[in-house]
């Protein structure tokens, strides 16, 4: 089966397939939908809120939403993989009710799920399942695709009710100081963050800094700070009134044109976009 992608109307359920020899995420990212990444087979390196992990064949990823994540090749660049996107409202999920067994998904800003060869085998039916779904596209075929995905949800979290809870390890020292880096830049993401600052801030040189901060996150420096600001401003913009200047200065930026310029890299909008309240993409 090639290629495909599916995203509905509205933006609440979308299904993306992929075979590839290598590939970088060219752009930050960011939503808000969970996002369910499921390597069907190589290997990739998986950024996710402030550390990096290696997934391997099987491995499964769920991102809740608006949490940044980016994925770049790992020793094995040569992969297939299955994503899906899907709002907490098409997910089963409600302000007033949860299902028990979706807990997880609200508790904890990622799930790495690794399961056991003889569930592996359900898993990849469902996921084969809704990439038929798609491919087909016969009557009702997305509302088939997100029962299937919803299903997938609900397995994935039942494997996790009986896992530790822990973070996965960092890979290396490197890693868990880039780690100790990134959740200072989410905590302080409204100060002056120049890679200079940060650096003495962590005793370290400008060059070691910009050098692993992309080899374990995938982001360049800029980029990280600039994605961080660029998502609490559009969390600002859909859930409050504060002007676009003000919400500029809030997030770190000290002009609005050069806050506006990077909304539009970051998100492909401007920031009325989402004063407006256009659906999220």
């Amino acid at each position: 089966m090639s290629d495909l992608h599916y995203e509905n109307s509205t933006g609440t359920f979308g299904v993306s397939y992929r075979k590839a020899k290598s590939h970088h995420m060219p752009a930050s990212h960011f939503h808000g939908t969970y996002e369910v990444y499921c390597l069907l087979s190589g290997q990739r390196e998986f950024f996710v809120q402030d550390r990096t992990i290696v997934m391997r064949e099987g491995d499964i990823v769920i991102v809740a939403p608006h949490v940044l994540h980016r994925t770049t090749n790992a020793a094995m660049p040569e992969h297939e993989r299955l994503i899906v996107n899907i709002h907490p409202s098409r997910a089963g999920m409600t302000e007033r009710s949860l299902p028990d067994v979706l807990l997880p998904l609200a508790e904890r800003a990622y799930l790495v799920v690794r399961l056991p060869l003889h569930e592996r085998l359900s898993v990849d039916s469902l996921a084969a399942g809704i990439r038929q779904e798609i491919a087909d596209r016969r009557p009702g075929f997305e509302l088939y695709a997100m029962t299937l995905a919803q299903q997938l949800l609900i397995r994935c979290c039942r494997h996790i009710g009986q896992e530790a809870t822990e973070p996965p390890a960092a890979l290396s020292p490197m890693h868990e100081r880039m780690s100790e880096i990134v959740r200072y830049l989410n905590d302080r993401y409204m100060d002056e963050l120049s890679l200079q600052l940060v650096a003495d801030r962590f005793f370290i040189s400008p060059y070691y800094l910009s050098r692993f901060f992309k080899e374990a996150t995938g982001f360049t420096f800029v980029e990280y700070v600039n994605s961080v600001r660029i998502k609490e401003a559009k969390r600002l913009l859909e859930g409050s009134s504060l002007k676009v200047g003000a919400i500029a200065k809030k997030v770190g930026f000290g002009s609005v044109t050069h806050f506006g310029r990077v909304f539009k890299e970051v998100t492909g909008y401007v920031p009325l976009h989402y004063r407006r309240g256009q659906p999220e993409t």
